[in-house]
């Protein structure tokens, strides 16, 4: 909820979560949300839920040596990617020493001081893996809001096909669309409208002056044209070995909706639609009329959601017994920050 005072509504500083299945577009999303003038999103980060993970090793944070390792831990390891925010570790570390002795917290104070270096007074993260992490994003930030971009599941998959760092297989990858749809289901449900919102990636793109005002009314922001046009910041920060992102760096486009029909075969695009079953059309998605695939494809397909559902089952049971072994609390304790008059304009490029 908003802070009240005074009668004059606060801004917000709820901290935002784009999520999403794998290339659906939330480096799109992330790109335009950072245009915002309130709003900062880093390029992905690899340190929250590590450290969720690992933070019985930290010991009790009330002791300023504990936090000490944890802010080394996040800003001296490459697999944090801290270095990539352009941020001073030093002036970092001492923050989250100085600051209250939360994981949650620690975690902000980072987040906080790159919106702060781009002249923003609200931070946000990426990482479509976060839609199977809700629940520990909230323990740590419960004040939070997610927005969960959908995009038809045969596009996903056959994007996830084509990427360099993707190594499993059409079961795997049509089980990742089928688990994030069905997982939002669950989420809005058990979050409401207030913290929970979701979006298509179609509409999105169709007409992003008409989709943006409507996240911005969900997140409590003014809406902003240069919201729709990121072109020119992911020219500037999107890494050119990424090419994946590629079409990022041009105006918003339609280009790549219903491309399925050309990148996927038609074994694939059968075995797709059976897996998602209702879901597809419950989104207006339209079926490509193929008839059903043999039941061995099925068969196969069932084998490994089993599988991967028996993993998740697995993964619950290992955070419940983290949750009993925890040294101290994890929810961010931060205050406020003071809201200035006007808002500076970002100052690098990140």
């Amino acid at each position: 909820m908003r802070c009240m005072s005074s009668g004059l509504e606060t801004p917000s500083e709820r901290p935002i979560f784009v999520i999403g299945c794998p290339r659906s577009g939330t480096t799109l999303l992330r790109l335009m949300l950072h245009s915002h003038p309130r709003i900062a999103l880093p390029i992905e980060t690899r340190f929250v839920l590590p450290a969720y993970t690992a933070r019985a090793q930290f010991g009790d944070l009330a002791d300023s040596r504990n936090r000490r390792a944890l802010a080394d831990w996040l800003t001296s390891r490459p697999a944090t990617r801290f270095r990539d925010l352009g941020l001073d570790a030093r002036a970092v570390t001492e923050e989250i020493v100085a600051g209250p002795p939360t994981l949650g917290s620690a975690l902000a104070v980072v987040f906080r001081a790159y919106a702060r270096q781009h002249g923003k007074v609200r931070w946000g993260d990426k990482r479509p893996s976060y839609i199977r992490h809700a629940g520990a994003l909230l323990r740590m930030f419960p004040d939070a809001q997610f927005v969960h971009l959908v995009r038809d599941g045969r596009d996903c998959v056959a994007s996830l096909k084509e990427m360099p760092w993707y190594d499993q297989d059409l079961n795997h990858a049509v089980s990742v669309w089928r688990e994030a749809i069905d997982t939002g289901r669950r989420l809005a449900a058990r979050l409401g409208p207030d913290t929970f919102y979701e979006l298509q990636y179609e509409r999105l793109v169709a007409d992003p002056a008409d989709e943006l005002p409507r996240l911005c009314e969900f997140l409590g922001e003014d809406y902003h044209p240069a919201m729709t046009a990121p072109q020119a910041l992911a020219q500037r920060i999107v890494p050119p070995q990424k090419t994946w992102h590629g079409l990022t760096r041009d105006a918003v486009t339609c280009a790549r909706v219903g491309s399925w029909a050309q990148r996927l075969e038609a074994w694939e695009i059968s075995l797709a639609e059976a897996a998602f079953g209702e879901r597809l059309a419950e989104y207006g998605y339209e079926p490509s009329g193929l008839p059903k695939p043999p039941a061995a494809r099925l068969a196969r397909f069932a084998r490994t959601a089993a599988h991967r559902r028996m993993a998740q089952s697995k993964a619950e049971l290992r955070e419940r017994w983290q949750r009993r072994h925890e040294p101290c609390p994890v929810d961010c304790r931060l205050a406020p920050v003071e809201h200035p008059a006007e808002t500076p304009q970002e100052k690098l490029p990140n």
